[in-house]
């Protein structure tokens, strides 16, 4: 299959990594339906809230004035019954959805703990039903039945390779003052390889990217000179940088990596 006829899914599509993600696989010749869910959050750094408020529409005018085709729909994740239309909506516009990238996430500040602000002064709520409804619902309900949809679409029509990316962050000991977050991508990353394991047979690859500190709207200058510091990182990336891997796993080049977390320094 050429890249003329492969059409992508990315969710969390108007800002950030999940926007240039769309705006790289386009580049590549891939049909994109960014899908997107605004939100207005008074508590976030103004950058990072100025790109969760918008749609995706700059991010499709973006993409077909450079020659791209994409759509743009928005999606509230937590609601089960929008998914099967985002995959209506693709194959309706370009096709079948053969790349499936899990980019959205309900991202909260949560804690056990008795803080009431994080690290950057913003505030805390105690972990309770209400936070893991959100974090869940988005990063790990809806990426579960974003694969299941994708998975049985394939089947059935009889199709024959695709690929699934998860964005996730933290890692094994936990995600202080995030915890929810950190939990939810946990599990999102371990859906991830099971649908791979069970997928291979189809042709579909899965992996999850675990993104260095990427500049989405929150990193300050002190952010900066702490990654600088840390022998962990490079530096702080841009979007653009996270997409360029992303496009490498979705690309014939990567059609062997497959139940790896790929860590960007």
């Amino acid at each position: 299959m050429t890249e003329k006829n492969r059409v992508a899914l990315v969710t969390g599509a108007n800002h950030g990594i999940g926007a240039a993600t769309a705006e790289r696989l386009a580049a590549d010749g891939i049909a994109v339906v960014a899908a997107f869910f605004a939100i207005d959050d008074a508590e976030e750094p103004e950058r990072m809230r100025r790109g969760h408020r918008r749609d995706a529409s700059e991010v499709v005018d973006r993409i077909t004035a450079a020659g791209g085709r994409a759509v743009s729909v928005s999606a509230d994740l937590l609601d089960a019954a929008v998914i099967p239309g985002l995959f209506d909506l693709a194959e309706a516009s370009f096709g079948p959805v053969d790349i499936l990238v899990n980019n959205a996430t309900g991202s909260l500040g949560d804690t056990f703990a008795a803080d009431d602000t994080d690290w950057m002064g913003r505030p805390l709520t105690r972990v309770s039903a209400a936070t893991f409804d959100r974090q869940f619902g988005v990063d790990a309900r809806a990426g579960a039945l974003l694969v299941a949809e994708f998975a049985e679409r394939l089947v059935r029509r009889g199709g024959h390779g695709g690929r699934i990316i998860a964005m996730t962050s933290g890692g094994e000991k936990g995600f202080p003052q995030e915890v929810s977050y950190g939990a939810a991508k946990a599990a999102l990353v371990n859906y991830t390889f099971s649908a791979g394991l069970e997928l291979s047979r189809y042709g579909v690859t899965a992996n999850a990217v675990h993104p260095p500190v990427t500049d989405t709207g929150w990193v300050t200058d002190d952010v900066r000179e702490a990654v600088e510091r840390d022998p962990a990182f490079f530096s702080v990336a841009e979007p653009h940088e996270v997409a360029e891997v992303i496009a490498f796993l979705v690309s014939e080049a990567g059609r062997r990596v497959t139940g790896s977390v790929i860590r960007m320094g």
